[in-house]
């Protein structure tokens, strides 16, 4: 049985690692600042539509904390624009036998980069021979220290996982993988190839910071359905192949189902929604639309949507800017969309 060292406990890292620990599977949750105090103090509160309990986590701070054993295998769940402080930060952390140190975690252990975007599997290679890039489907929120909500029952959400680049390495591991997350009630496929299963999700999430940036300031939908659109036609431009959306949607069906949280309200947000709310500075719209605005520009061709909206919800984060303070026909007119 593998240990997972979960690093970045938040949202998605938060909500697997727990409900790998509630389901007696060994996890360590890494985390930062009062998250991380909150935890190693309390226990890491989770709510569900179905439950609301407190566990008792294993949890750390950093690699200082953890003694790494070759069995071991790290679980990326930062956000994308933290990846590669996470990276660096272990890359390089010895691994242990009994009392000797056989090599460091990017020679021996592998990575699952459990993340948004298509970034983070080649950040991973530079420094871990072992990829696992892992398609993220769950419904999770992080608002509060200590304290993570998944919206889905009974399943807590999907993962698609795959070595990267595609290949038959590691089939043991990920069969392995696939029966732990699979008892700590996620659905897991095993896909030959998981990016193009990124690559779908990436035309989902160039979305997300409308929400975020506009909140219940207006109808952002038609926005949504531009931007997506011109992230699907640069894909099919460039040459990179994604899922159908018959093969998505069928993926989707059967595999979970939001339902509200008891106590709060039925509208909370996605990944970027939640860093503005939470005012982190920074956000990941860089790494969805912001990658949508690299593959046209590295393809020869443009995608002014995708480009300008990465600009204004970088600033948005950076300003601490709130859901909602602007208006979806503010966005309209700075796209040239109105």
């Amino acid at each position: 049985m593998s240990r997972y060292v979960v690093i970045g406990a938040g949202a998605i890292g938060g909500g697997l690692g727990g409900r790998l620990v509630q389901h007696g599977l060994e996890a360590v949750l890494v985390a930062r600042g009062e998250h991380a105090a909150a935890m190693a103090e309390h226990g890491l509160r989770l709510r569900s539509p179905e439950e609301d309990i407190v566990l008792d986590v294993p949890s750390a701070s950093g690699p200082d904390d953890v003694r790494l054993a070759p069995d071991d295998v790290l679980v990326l769940a930062t956000k994308a624009q933290q990846a590669i402080a996470a990276l660096t930060q272990w890359a390089d952390v010895p691994v242990y036998r009994g009392g000797t140190a056989v090599g460091t975690a990017g020679e021996l252990l592998p990575i699952c980069t459990a993340l948004n975007g298509v970034a983070s599997e080649s950040m991973a290679a530079r420094y871990f021979a072992r990829v696992i890039g892992v398609c993220v489907w769950v419904p999770a929120i992080h608002l509060r220290p200590g304290e993570v909500m998944l919206r889905s029952a009974p399943r807590s959400g999907m993962f698609h996982l795959g070595s990267y680049p595609a290949g038959d390495r590691d089939a043991a591991l990920l069969a392995g993988i696939r029966d732990d997350w699979t008892k700590a009630t996620f659905k897991v496929s095993l896909p030959a190839d998981v990016m193009p299963w990124k690559y779908r999700k990436l035309i989902d999430n160039v979305g997300n910071c409308f929400q975020a940036l506009i909140g219940r300031n207006g109808d952002y939908r038609p926005l949504v359905a531009a931007t997506r659109a011109e992230a699907r036609e640069v894909l099919t431009r460039a040459g990179i192949a994604f899922t159908s959306d018959e093969d998505e949607a069928a993926a989707r069906a059967d595999s979970f189902v939001v339902h509200p949280v008891p106590g709060e309200p039925e509208e909370l947000g996605g990944s970027s929604w939640q860093s503005l709310t939470r005012a982190t500075g920074s956000i990941e719209t860089d790494y969805l639309n912001g990658e949508i605005a690299l593959i046209a520009r590295q393809h020869g061709l443009s995608a002014p949507i995708n480009a300008k909206i990465a600009s204004i919800a970088r600033v948005a984060a950076a300003t601490r800017q709130r859901p909602g303070g602007v208006s979806a026909d503010e966005i309209r007119t700075r796209l040239g969309l109105a």
